[in-house]
């Protein structure tokens, strides 16, 4: 059985893809449909929306939670987008996965899950940590700086995007 979200979700991307969706008042629509599926933060930077419940958990299920609605582990594409990853993020100590891992990515950070090249990177000093040489996660921090590590079971922020 196909859920009230995901129909409403195909229908978005249809839209998308079609250029329809690009008025205000489809931005007022979507703001609503991102209410009603519970997600608490959304935000629009570009042709991108990130969108969140503002939960916790592993790299692992953070990717599955994403993907069950449709949507893909948020990849900022710009310093723009990473600045809006991280107001949700903004208290002291506090991260969110992104969509780039080593386990996919052929043994490197230089590649997103899909192992296309980044074209936007913002690594903290020493990073990637290139010793790392089993599966490695990446998260941003509040201060909007990425980081890898070993532990994938850490509990993070979920945010999604499409």
């Amino acid at each position: 059985e196909t859920s009230w979200f995901s129909r409403q979700l195909k229908v978005y991307k249809l839209l998308k893809r079609t250029y329809i969706y690009q008025t205000e008042v489809s931005l007022a629509h979507f703001c609503l449909f991102f209410s009603a599926a519970g997600f608490d933060f959304m935000r629009k930077v570009g042709q991108k929306y990130f969108v969140s419940n503002k939960e916790t958990d592993s790299f692992s299920k953070a990717v599955e939670f994403c993907s069950q609605q449709g949507l893909e582990l948020a990849l900022p594409q710009s310093e723009e987008e990473n600045r809006i990853l991280t107001q949700l993020i903004g208290e002291a100590d506090k991260t969110a996965w992104i969509n780039v891992n080593n386990k996919r990515a052929e043994g490197n950070f230089r590649s997103d899950m899909k192992n296309q090249p980044l074209t936007f990177t913002k690594w903290g000093e020493g990073e990637p940590d290139d010793s790392i040489q089993g599966t490695g996660c990446t998260m941003v921090s509040e201060t909007g700086m990425w980081r890898v590590t070993q532990d994938c079971s850490l509990n993070a922020h979920i945010i999604c995007q499409i």
